[in-house]
């Protein structure tokens, strides 16, 4: 209570000991806010400017509902006045972003909306500074309402960038005038799409023209505050032309000033580099351009020491991608997959996989990248990205049997990752027989190349591969005696799993009792998959939502024209799972056909 008295006081001491208890000491939902609010009141309406600051800051520093709420009119009319000094210009317009951000429900500047843009033509440099930040964040609650402000921020920008830094001494640092307020005046623009009128378009191009020809520059000091300076505005500018992507000239000169960058001995600058390089080549006017520095950014990928720059060079990698340099570009990432930080594996992977598919003018290119990235990061590569393989190969026929002898070549490795067990096991379930002319891979040695695996894999893979022996029979019934003694052995029937249990038990009785023409209704080859939407693609997204871009180019759908199709890399999971469980039923049905046939010759005992 006594510092709530203090506030009454006509002292600048006492003033400022009361308001500075309150700050630190008071809560926003103390008993006496009503009483420290009707003291702030009689401060703003007085004509101290002394005590309008203290009353000002201490609003700032609690940034409660109810102050919002009981001076959300008092502090925009104290903006816009026309007596009020610029200190406390500069004080009430920060106060006021600050009940923003915690009450923006209560901050309604209307009439005064107008008048809180034009305080960018202000002559005080500060008044424009905290201005600036206000108007940007208005500008993200109601953009139509403040969309005068774009023509006073070029203006405003114009004088700063086109004078020296002798003119606006005060606010000039190590030889950048006012690098703070351009900094926010670009980021204001950037919340706008370019200006309709041509004049104030023309003076934007010549402001972004300027940012640009004073980069190339020699420096004016050798102190790291000059380059740092200079450099946070190029960045924004950089930024505020890639936001346009309206001017092919300026996103040009912008990649090569960025490229200029990429051997930068600046770890930092380096990494805004390939971060703003990647957003370039999403732009259809400097795709090309960014192309140009494609060994330099795979030298980075190899040579940078920060783990972190590695990551936005691969990031560019992926985002200049398209048909002409995916081969090189895949290939590179998969040489650096081998040695990668694991922390990027999984990211390159999703990576890899979705550039592989979108740009394969040979499936048979693709099906190589997918089984390698299994060979170099399995523990990596997810349930996606195996489904998708075996999707596109079931899909198309062209390719059905380079990726059976692929994959048989690929589980002969001594070490083989359970993901490649699995691909092995569900393309030669389906398609062994297109390779079984060959000695070397006939049906015993796919079977006994299978099942030298099987020990070593989990039950989700055990299951499947005995899908893939039930299919063999189907396939091949010279090696029916040789599955069925699997089938029946102890440690399937008698497992511990109960999945791996009932699989064995039905898949032997189906094989004993069933006819051919019914073995092979029911094994027959699994029909194409329909597309659906990317799952990988959305995983990534996912995974980095701002930072990942997309390639320009679609995924070819057919080897021989090349037409684009949705961009899809789907899971084959729920298709697989529906044609299991109609072919369970029909399993079903033909045991219970035989059952009822053995029953009927069982001959009744007496009990």
């Amino acid at each position: 209570m006594e510092a709530v008295n203090l506030l009454s006081s006509n002292k600048y001491t006492e003033k400022q000991i009361g308001y500075l208890f309150i700050s630190v000491m008071i809560g926003a939902n103390n008993e006496l806010m009503k009483l420290v609010i009707q003291s702030i009141k009689n401060d703003l309406a007085g004509r101290n400017p002394i005590h309008i600051t203290l009353a000002l800051q201490c609003v700032a520093n609690i940034g409660s509902r109810e102050m919002a709420e009981a001076l959300g009119v008092d502090i925009p009319r104290l903006l816009v006045s026309g007596d009020t000094i610029d200190a406390v210009k500069q004080s009430a317009a920060l106060t006021l972003l600050r009940l923003l951000r915690t009450s923006p429900e209560h901050i309604q500047l209307g009439e005064w909306s107008s008048r809180v843009i034009h305080l960018l033509n202000d002559q005080h440099m500060g008044v424009v500074t905290s201005a600036a930040s206000l108007i940007e964040s208005l500008v993200k609650k109601n953009p139509e309402e403040y969309k005068g402000c774009v023509s006073l921020a070029v203006s405003r920008l114009s004088r700063i960038v086109t004078s020296s830094y002798t003119d606006l001494q005060d606010y000039t640092y190590y030889f950048v005038p006012a690098p703070w307020v351009s900094v926010k005046l670009l980021r204001l623009l950037q919340n706008y799409p370019p200006p309709e009128d041509p004049a104030v378009r023309t003076r934007l191009t010549e402001c972004l023209e300027t940012i640009l020809n004073k980069a190339q520059e020699p420096p004016k000091s050798k102190k790291v505050q000059h380059p740092n300076a200079k450099n946070a505005v190029l960045f924004e500018a950089i930024n505020l032309i890639i936001h346009m992507d309206s001017d092919p000239n300026l996103l040009v000169r912008a990649c090569n000033q960025l490229g200029q960058f990429l051997q930068h001995r600046e770890t930092n600058l380096r990494y805004l580099a390939l971060e703003s390089m990647c957003l370039l080549a999403t732009s259809e006017f400097s795709h090309e351009a960014v192309k140009k520095h494609q060994e330099t950014v795979v030298n980075s990928l190899k040579t940078e020491r920060d783990v972190s720059v590695r990551q936005r060079a691969v990031d560019l990698l992926y985002a200049m991608c398209d048909r002409t340099n995916a081969e090189e570009i895949v290939g590179e990432m998969l040489e650096y997959l081998e040695t990668a930080d694991y922390s990027i594996r999984e990211e390159m992977v999703l990576k890899v996989a979705i550039l592989a598919e979108k740009y394969a003018v040979d499936y048979t290119w693709y099906v190589d990248v997918i089984l390698n990235l299994i060979r170099i990061s399995g523990d990596y590569v997810s349930e996606e990205v195996w489904y998708r393989v075996i999707q596109i190969v079931i899909n198309r026929d062209d390719v059905q049997g380079y990726a059976a002898k692929t994959v048989f070549e690929a589980l002969q490795a001594p070490a083989c990752h359970e993901n490649m067990v699995r691909v092995g096991g569900y393309i030669l379930g389906e398609f062994g027989n297109l390779i079984a002319g060959d000695p070397r891979s006939s049906p015993i040695v796919q079977f006994q190349l299978l099942h030298s695996k099987y020990h070593l894999c989990g039950p989700a893979t055990r299951g499947l591969l005995l899908s893939t022996y039930i299919k063999f029979i189907n396939l091949f019934p010279e090696i029916k005696q040789s599955i069925q003694d699997v089938l029946r052995s102890d440690n399937n029937l008698k497992n511990a799993d109960v999945e791996l249990q009932q699989r064995s038990v039905e898949y032997l009785q189906l094989s004993t009792v069933a006819s051919t023409d019914v073995l092979a209704t029911v094994l027959e080859e699994m029909p194409p998959f329909p597309e659906r939407e990317s799952s990988i693609l959305a995983k990534l997204k996912k995974k980095k939502p701002t930072a990942v871009a997309e390639p320009q180019a679609q995924m070819a759908n057919s080897v021989d024209n090349h037409p684009p199709t949705p961009q899809v890399i789907c899971t084959v999971y729920d298709d697989y799972v529906d044609s299991l469980m109609r072919r369970y039923l029909k399993v079903a049905l033909v045991i219970s056909q035989c059952l009822s046939v053995i029953l009927q010759n069982i001959p009744i005992m007496n009990l």
